[in-house]
């Protein structure tokens, strides 16, 4: 009888997922709308390119994969920050704990060949320590972010802020400013050639069917669409919540370690902005600031949408601090078509 409630619960405070653009899909399947407009952009900025450098935008095969790279990186990190999203919540501290786990991560794959090795004890380690590390920490800190929002009662905004700022000073003491590298080929080679594509796919695919097929998935979407009633139909709203923003960090640590893995090497300045990339990227892919609504296939199409638009830019000569702005409008775009949006269901 309880669970012929919850279920009954359930299917009122879930809402219906609709993306950002479904107003130009109509009918059709989801996320086509948004899909639509991806391919739209990048076919103008294939025109933009022969009119103004004269040779082609999607023809180079360099510039696809540094797109595609770009994307793996602020991909993974936006699988979690779509699920912290849907529940109503925020995650301001994911940029951050990119450079904290880096740094952590890189200073246990040392090699013997290291000038200044941080553990002259520690060297030449198998590769699945430093990465076991450096997702640890970033678990950890994704704990204590739902820690502190459900046992304390800070927004999460306020939480996850503040774990931004001190990720961030670890990162720089830990260091002392100075990067960590000679890095063991084991642990570089998760972050050389496709893998960061693959890895992004697998956890792509891994939490589109959590969200989808899964009670972790339907709670979630509970907990965003009215987490009173969520309560009252018996979820263990703060265990949810918890579990949501441990997620997300655990792949930013992840992302992290993928990207110093990469480079070759960890630094404190990693990852700056990196959280508000990976919010725009869930923004635009359909994910509702007011929860209840989101889809990982739709970030995953946000942030190609944002790698194309920063790659285009580039390509076509526009100035950083230029591309920053139409970023930041981009984004502010977003949340208002979507606020104009949840007025009208209201």
């Amino acid at each position: 009888m309880n669970n012929v409630k919850l279920e009954e619960s359930l299917a009122v405070v879930q809402p219906n997922k609709t993306t950002l653009f479904s107003g130009l899909s109509g009918k059709m399947p989801k996320d086509t709308g948004i899909f639509i407009v991806m391919i739209g952009i990048a076919l103008i900025f294939e025109i933009l390119g022969w009119v103004v450098r004269d040779q082609s935008f999607l023809m180079n095969p360099n510039r696809l994969l540094l797109i595609i790279l770009q994307v793996a990186i602020i991909g993974i990190i936006a699988v979690g920050v779509t699920q912290v999203i849907i529940t109503t919540g925020i995650d301001l501290s994911s940029g951050s704990l990119i450079a904290l786990t880096a740094v952590v991560a890189a200073s246990l794959a040392q090699t013997s060949d290291s000038i200044s090795p941080m553990y002259p004890g520690l060297l030449d380690l198998p590769a699945a320590i430093p990465i076991g590390a450096g997702i640890g920490v970033g678990i950890l800190c994704g704990f204590i972010n739902g820690f502190l929002i459900t046992r304390t009662g800070i927004p999460p905004f306020i939480a996850t802020l503040g774990m931004m700022v001190s990720a961030r000073g670890l990162a720089q003491y830990y260091t002392q400013g100075n990067p960590v590298s000679f890095l063991s080929d084991g642990f570089t080679a998760i972050g050389q050639g496709a893998m960061p594509v693959i890895i992004f796919l697998v956890i792509a695919v891994v939490f589109h069917i959590a969200l989808k097929h899964t009670r972790y998935g339907k709670y979630v979407y509970a907990i965003g669409g009215n987490m009173t009633s969520a309560k009252v139909s018996g979820i263990n709203v703060n265990k949810y919540l918890v579990t949501v923003y441990t997620i997300a960090g655990g792949l930013a640590g992840l992302a992290g370690v993928v990207l110093a893995a990469r480079v070759s090497s960890g630094q404190s300045s990693m990852g700056v902005a990196y959280e508000l990339d990976a919010i725009a990227a869930a923004v635009i892919g359909g994910s509702s600031l007011m929860g209840g609504v989101g889809r990982i296939t739709g970030t995953l199409i946000g942030a190609v949408i944002l790698g194309l638009i920063k790659s285009g830019f580039t390509f076509i000569g526009v100035d950083s601090y230029i591309q920053d702005i139409i970023k930041g409008i981009i984004i502010v775009a977003a949340v208002a078509i979507d606020m104009r949006r949840n007025r009208k269901k209201a």
